[in-house]
């Protein structure tokens, strides 16, 4: 046991175990089957982090202090690490003999409570070339009651000592539940003295209720108050650092080395080294004096807490800085300057995201969900694009799904990962996962129409209550992302209406009735907003061109090269471009042809013109040099200011 085990009691009485706080029932039920006469033998269950060990530590403090029946009051735990155990057990027979050396150990000091961490390793631990495992050794010396042994695992993992009913039915399980916001408070109280004293910081009453607040709110696949007492810790760290103190041992160690200097200097008579080093030890004096006084200990605050859980998630916390309050005043007029001609729908997103940040969604929703209706090549996906851009600073940070590829009932699989004895149980689901792994993100599903029908089921949830279960068994929390939905149903009978003359006005609700014909009511009513995509006009056309030149000039930045097109040439663009049932694609494909190709031949044959110009000449687009002095840009800027 000595060299095997730890032994928790003296732990507590030396006072190097943490005080353990809100776990009074638990304990209490651990004392009352460890006082019984037969099956004394308790397991303690729950989720990794929800304090079963510190239950086993609270049971040491309770020995020590005297606070449990005369049984059990000269009783020791000892905390058994069975990896220990089982190294350099290669031969067969040697586990079982060590094993057996250990309980005849117990068995002689009947006061003492052997406690396994992770007790369902005992099952197949030591299992070498036939040999016997930990679990059937430990058997029969449970069934005679020769000695009382303690055990703490999770949920999934108690399933491997459930498959052996005689062994499972010798223990006695305890819940150990994740506890409260409030119950978390309360333990990170009565730890942080010792985290204050370690880091040599101050913690307020604040930062305290955002360190288990904003872990609950944050951090999802963990839980309390392992998660909050991390926060906890991290914050303590980082405020340490910024404190510019030496130890006080190597302080103390550097004044005895000085003061030995100084004796030897007297010795020898040599008065001048001697008054050195007597100065050194008043500089060290005074620096120990200013190092313990307590005025300047910096204060952990909430911000702190805020920043960490930010570098964590990768979600904005906390209050808005002035650069997030001006991106979010000013997120529509951005949008709209890439989104051309959709006013209605960017001025709907900018509105539930700035509602969002600002802390009006309390119900576990995602931040904002949406479905974009409307025709082909009118910005659907680009304003996801967009978004994505403005909120997290790149079009990489959407994860997009084409629900093409969604198309067969299987395809939920792909998404959430699959169930067990499939093929690729082990792998994580492409949604889930990618969820799990940033929370605050946005989500793009394009097509929506085209994924098959339970695929489509499977959003209902997520659009509700933002959460989604893997195969897994894992809850991944959507309430930090933004779901978009992008669908061209019911374009095939609104296409009479689509045309540059067609007005917009008698036709708000003529795309929207013909969904129910595609999804389902209980589908379409989860949504925050059903947004209309309008169909892009003349003049819509010419500023999407500006766009998409200002792309071509990006492309051709890198062999030097500048396009300047006038604005008959643009116009000539949107008449060759300009396709009613196709949106703003076509453009893209005749800027190709026509600019492009034609860019790349001139430079072929002219490599050293670097300023190109795109003009019209007997109807047709020319590429040639660019002359400043030429009228024509003069005209096009008259034309832009207009």
């Amino acid at each position: 046991m000595a060299q095997f085990g730890i032994n928790l009691t003296n732990l507590a009485r030396q006072g190097k175990v943490d005080p353990v706080i809100g776990r009074d029932k638990e304990i209490s039920r651990v004392i009352e089957i460890l006082n019984r006469r037969t099956k004394n033998n308790p397991v303690l269950i729950g989720e990794a982090g929800v304090g079963k060990t510190a239950v086993v530590e609270g049971l040491a403090q309770k020995i020590v202090a005297g606070q449990v029946p005369q049984k059990l009051q000269s009783k020791e735990v000892i905390r058994l690490d069975v990896v220990s155990l089982v190294q350099g057990t290669g031969i067969r027979g040697q586990f079982e003999q060590r094993m057996q050396q250990l309980m005849d150990e117990v068995r002689k000091n009947t006061n003492v409570i052997l406690f396994i961490d992770e007790i369902h390793e005992i099952m197949g631990a030591g299992n070498a070339e036939g040999g016997m495992d930990a679990g059937n050794v430990l058997k029969p010396a449970l069934a005679r009651g020769d000695f009382q042994l303690m055990g703490a695992t999770t949920l999934n993992e108690y399933r491997k000592i459930e498959k052996d009913s005689a062994l499972e039915r010798r223990f006695q399980p305890v819940r150990v539940d994740e506890p409260t916001v409030e119950e978390t408070i309360q333990i990170l109280k009565g730890l942080q003295k010792k985290y204050e004293d370690y880091h040599h910081v101050k913690y307020s009453d604040e930062a305290i209720e955002a360190a288990a607040n904003l872990s609950n709110r944050y951090i999802q696949d963990r839980y309390l108050p392992d998660k909050a007492i991390d926060l906890l810790d991290e914050a303590g760290s980082r405020k340490n650092l910024t404190i510019d103190t030496v130890d006080p041992k190597v302080i103390k160690e550097k004044m005895d080395q000085a003061e030995e200097q100084k004796q030897q200097a007297l010795k020898q008579e040599d008065y001048e080294k001697a008054a050195y080093y007597r100065d050194q030890v008043n500089k060290l004096e005074k620096m120990q004096k200013d190092d313990t006084s307590t005025e300047e200990t910096p204060a952990v605050s909430v911000k702190d807490m805020e920043q960490i859980v930010e570098e964590k998630t990768n979600i904005p916390v906390g209050e808005l800085r002035s650069k997030e309050q001006k991106q979010l005043k000013t997120l529509a007029s951005d949008l709209d300057s890439h989104v051309i001609g959709q006013t209605e729908a960017v001025d709907k997103v900018a509105r539930a995201i700035r509602r969002n940040r600002i802390g009006f969604n309390k119900s576990g929703r995602p931040i904002g969900s949406f479905l974009f209706v409307g025709p082909t090549g009118v910005g659907k996906t680009e304003l996801a694009k967009q978004l994505a851009v403005e909120l997290f600073g790149s079009e990489d940070s959407m994860i997009r799904f084409d629900m093409s590829e969604y198309m067969e009932k299987f395809s939920v699989s792909k998404l959430i990962g699959s169930p067990p004895g499939y093929v690729g149980y082990e792998e994580a689901g492409q949604l889930t996962e990618q969820v799990r792994r940033n929370p605050y993100s946005l989500v793009l599903l394009d097509e929506i129409e085209k994924a098959h029908p339970d695929v489509m089921h499977m959003f209902l949830q997520i659009l509700d209550d933002g959460r989604l279960t893997d195969a897994q068994g894992r809850t991944v929390s959507f309430k930090d992302t933004i779901i978009i939905m992008t669908s061209n149903a019911g374009q095939g009978d609104a296409e009479a209406n689509v045309g540059f003359s067609a007005s917009a006005s008698g036709n708000t609700h003529s795309i929207l009735d013909q969904l129910s014909n595609y999804f389902k009511p209980e589908f379409l009513n989860r949504f925050d907003d059903i947004i209309e995509f309008n169909a892009l006009k003349k003049q819509d056309l010419i500023q999407i061109v500006d766009l998409m030149l200002n792309d071509v000039n990006q492309m051709t930045a890198d062999q030097g090269l500048t396009i300047h097109v006038t604005q008959p040439a643009k116009e000539k663009l949107v008449d060759l471009g300009y396709n009613p049932a196709m949106g703003a694609r076509p453009l893209r494909r005749v800027i190709q042809e026509q600019i492009e190709d034609r860019i790349a031949d001139y430079y072929l044959d002219h490599a050293e013109t670097k300023s190109l110009s795109a003009n019209v000449k007997d109807d047709q687009i020319v590429i040639g040099p660019y002359q400043p002095t030429e009228p024509t840009p003069k005209t096009e800027d008259k034309k832009t200011d207009d």
